[in-house]
């Protein structure tokens, strides 16, 4: 029987959004959320039948033409028209987890009641989401102001029989899946189509899936690094709680406490050392990797306002009798979150190369590559350069978004966020995240094999007696790409990943 999650006005965090994902949780509109729509559709209706004042959206154009008034008998068409011209999208498919969670928080923020949609088209986005029908949506289309207009365009296609949608892992018309199972596509009532496409809907979902990555990342951070630590014979007196106290910022004091876990009981760890000092890479894990971790605490405060929020244009408010025309849909908030969230994850990275290069310098006892016969074999050489290239490409990306506008709508929308780009350059960053980390433990537990007899933590044994299992020590050339590929692999299973918990 499958788990079911109701849609109410409970907040939503980035966990519950990643255990309603993974778990493959139903969708089903609470008590509450189905009177919330109902009124304020019914309030809608009841508005316009009473009087012809212009409201933006609902009986007039949009954008620069929102002093131009539309009749009653073409609202219907008036929202069709806005979907279909607006899907502009070009650029990437965006994942298929990232669009279905697109449709879970636009089903969310509609589900307040502050939208006047009705909850026909609400319970279709439902039935999509349930049944794993996945509009085609693209990168490129949004400045992440007047909302995710050209991607929530795409998403919303489907709804009207229009655009395609990936079913059963096929990509197919829409008109042929809905002809399939028997549903009629819908007719747009007034406002819902600019209900849809106003929104943050694509920033938002991004925003979510880099953060569920990003908690393990950090993780994979504290822990391969403690693994290289030891691995380059390094001390663990810069770890003490000591030394955090005197500068307590909190995700410091985390990432010591870590790495002293991880470490604790190993041989090597507590030997006495010829070296009086480590190179920062190694000595300022905490400082580095807890300044991450400080930077996406704010991600994630900002990302759970903005996935409880009601992100469309105009807010209808049932109990003030007000229909307001104002700018939830800009995504300023999630240009610059995602921006920073980008620059902290890249340094983890930048940590880590260096780290990675330490270990196959020769240095400490370890042979030149991390190799037996170096020059008969290149050994280690080349993942540290693979390793520096996607350290220099995250410097790249890390170029702010949001710090660009471009004037649009014949200067009605005069400033935007630019953070569509933002979010889909922070995915980049997360991939090169996970790969400069696989390279570097796949260089840790070489090196570690060169330090035989000696051991490090039980803890980091066990882990590595589970890597070593598909990723064994090289002992000749062999292509490393593999290599690589089958680290990032491993570190994605659940095995993997429960050795984050102490």
């Amino acid at each position: 029987m499958s788990k079911v999650h109701y849609i109410n006005s409970k907040p939503l965090s980035v966990d519950n959004v990643e255990t309603i994902l993974n778990s493959n949780y139903q969708l089903e509109l609470s008590s509450e959320a189905r009177q919330n729509i109902i009124k304020c559709r019914n309030y809608l209706d009841n508005k316009q039948n009473q009087n012809d004042l212009p409201m933006y959206g609902i009986n007039t154009g949009f954008g620069s033409l929102c002093n131009v008034k539309i009749s009653k008998e073409h609202l219907a068409q008036l929202q069709e028209n806005l979907v279909l011209s607006h899907a502009c999208g070009t650029g990437n498919q965006v994942k298929d987890e990232i669009v279905k969670l697109m449709i879970f928080l636009k089903i969310q923020s509609l589900s307040y009641g502050y939208s006047g949609v009705s909850l026909e088209l609400v319970e279709r986005l439902i039935f999509f989401y349930n049944n794993n029908i996945i509009p085609l949506v693209y990168e490129q289309g949004s400045l992440g102001a007047s909302g995710d207009l050209a991607p929530l365009a795409h998403m919303s296609l489907p709804l009207l029989g229009k655009g395609k949608v990936k079913y059963k892992n096929q990509i197919r018309k829409s008109t042929k899946v809905l002809n399939e199972l028997n549903i009629q596509a819908l007719s747009l009532k007034s406002k819902e189509g600019l209900a849809l496409l106003n929104g943050t809907q694509f920033m938002s979902a991004h925003g979510v899936w880099a953060l569920i990555q990003a908690k393990y990342l950090m993780g994979y951070a504290d822990f391969i690094g403690a693994i290289s630590a030891d691995a380059f014979d390094c001390n663990l007196s810069p770890f003490d709680d000591l030394v955090h106290k005197v500068r307590p910022h909190k995700g410091q004091l985390e990432t010591a406490k870590q790495v002293r876990n991880y470490l604790k009981g190993s041989e090597i760890a507590v030997r006495e050392k010829e070296n009086v000092q480590d190179p920062y890479s190694f000595r300022c894990i905490p400082q580095v990797h807890g300044a991450t971790k400080d930077a996406i605490s704010y991600v994630f405060k900002t990302v759970k306002t903005e996935i409880n929020a009601v992100t469309d244009n105009p807010n209808i408010f049932v109990e003030d009798d007000k229909v307001i025309s104002g700018g939830n849909f800009h995504g300023q908030p999630l240009a610059i979150a995602m921006d920073v969230m980008a620059i902290a994850l890249s340094e983890l990275g930048n940590i880590s190369e260096r780290r990675t290069y330490q270990l196959v310098s020769g240095l400490r006892g370890l042979p030149d590559f991390l190799v037996d016969n170096p020059g008969l074999n290149s050994g280690f050489m080349i993942p540290q350069y693979t390793a520096a290239s996607i350290v220099s490409q995250n410097k790249q990306l890390c170029t702010p978004a949001s710090v660009d506008s471009i004037v649009s709508s014949n200067g009605q929308e005069d400033h935007v966020s630019m953070g569509a780009n933002a979010a889909t350059k922070l995915l980049k960053v997360v991939d090169n995240i996970e790969t400069i980390l696989a390279i570097e433990l796949f260089n840790a537990s070489q090196a570690l094999f060169f330090r035989r007899p000696l051991k490090s933590s039980e803890h980091i044994e066990n882990f590595l007696s589970l890597y070593q299992k598909k990723i064994p020590i090289v002992k000749n050339d062999k292509l490393m790409s593999e290599e690589i590929f089958k680290t990032k692999e491993f570190l994605s299973t659940n095995d993997a990943k429960s050795f984050l918990k102490l």
